[in-house]
């Protein structure tokens, strides 16, 4: 199936595997990649030295288009644009609009750049900073999200700007790829069903957790860093929720320790990252330490399999998600459905 977004990342199917800390790896992207659909690398949980290698380690294992996702607002940015100039990246996505100057030197070396947004001004933004494509996320995606649902949002997005629309949030199937399609989308981006696959790293026990889950099991919590975050309701969650000032500052000050001491990073550039999520919002400081460190948080579930200490974010996907194929299997079975849609839908606008 051609789009704009496979003429534009050279991929042969118009979907997207998400950027995912401490889920979106080397063997999940290139499995991504060699079934044919655009696999994107998360880079904030690495390092420098680890981003360079993880990409190394993706093109011994595909030859296929694949991409890497950065924060835009992390005080190395620039350092891990150059990183992905020189390993030759075809693919820079970003969680926040970058720069217009990180667009411009990604551009001029002929990156394709795609930033994801959760508004429409957002939209209009980095597409008139010279952004490639977009992707944007409904209410319905995992993790940080906004209030308005993908089938409102989408079509907003579409009517507004002129490059090419990706659709986040609430897909999983054959059957979403050909609404957003309808909707004038180039295609979809889905994290959770990608991390549901058996190429996926997640540790067996939460694998077993999301599985399980129902619709109303996913939740939409601001406890975690100040901001609106889609995960599944656990204990811990209910726990954060109920905690008072004192009692987040000083989980917030031991997840902080913990990701400084893993990544490398001072106490300095830690808080400097956590305020940089504010973007004009009241954060309290527990909040905005623990906006520099959920991964922490995050890394608990994902890694080392502590779904008693960990977060899991999860789009509401999660709810009607029943196994885990691999993603050749995955990306074979979304593209049969929707070609098979497309076709009855064919033979029935003549009735």
């Amino acid at each position: 199936m051609e789009t704009a977004l496979t003429r534009l990342t050279g991929v042969r199917h118009p979907l997207v595997q998400t950027g995912m800390g401490w889920v979106s790896g080397p063997r999940l992207v290139s499995a991504t990649a060699n079934a044919g659909a655009l696999g994107i690398l998360a880079s904030a949980t690495m390092t420098t030295d680890g981003l360079r290698e993880a990409i190394r380690e993706v093109k011994s294992r595909t030859e296929a288009p694949f991409g890497v996702n950065l924060r835009a607002d992390a005080a190395d940015a620039g350092d891990r644009v150059r990183i992905l100039l020189e390993e030759g990246v075809r693919v820079a996505s970003f969680a926040l609009a970058p720069a217009p100057e990180l667009i411009t030197e990604l551009k001029e070396a002929g990156v394709v750049v795609i930033p994801t947004v959760g508004a429409r001004r957002h939209a209009e933004k980095v597409a008139a900073w010279g952004a490639d494509a977009v992707i944007v996320q409904g209410a319905e995606g995992g993790g940080h999200t906004g209030p308005v649902a993908t089938t409102v949002l989408l079509p907003q997005v579409v009517d507004a700007v002129r490059i090419p629309v990706v659709a986040a949030g609430g897909f999983f199937d054959g059957r979403g790829l050909v609404a957003a399609l309808a909707y004038g989308a180039a295609g979809v981006a889905m994290g959770t069903r990608f991390l549901l696959t058996s190429d996926s790293t997640v540790p067996d026990a939460v694998k077993a957790r999301y599985l399980a889950a129902t619709v109303t099991d996913v939740t939409v919590t601001t406890a975690v860093d100040g901001l609106p975050h889609r995960m599944l309701r656990t204990d811990l969650v209910a726990a954060l929720e109920r905690s008072g000032r004192a009692r987040a500052l000083t989980r917030a000050v031991r997840h902080a320790s913990g990701f400084r001491r893993l990544s490398g990073l001072t106490w300095r550039r830690l808080i400097r990252d956590g305020l940089a999520t504010k973007h004009g919002k009241a954060l309290t400081w527990p909040q905005v330490l623990l906006s520099a460190n959920t991964p922490m948080l995050l890394k608990s579930a994902m890694v080392d399999g502590r779904t008693d200490a960990g977060v899991m974010a999860a789009g509401q996907v999660a709810g009607v998600i029943e196994d885990l194929p691999s993603c050749a299997e995955l990306v074979a079975r979304i593209m049969g459905e929707a070609d098979g849609i497309l076709r009855e839908l064919g033979a029935t606008r003549n009735i």
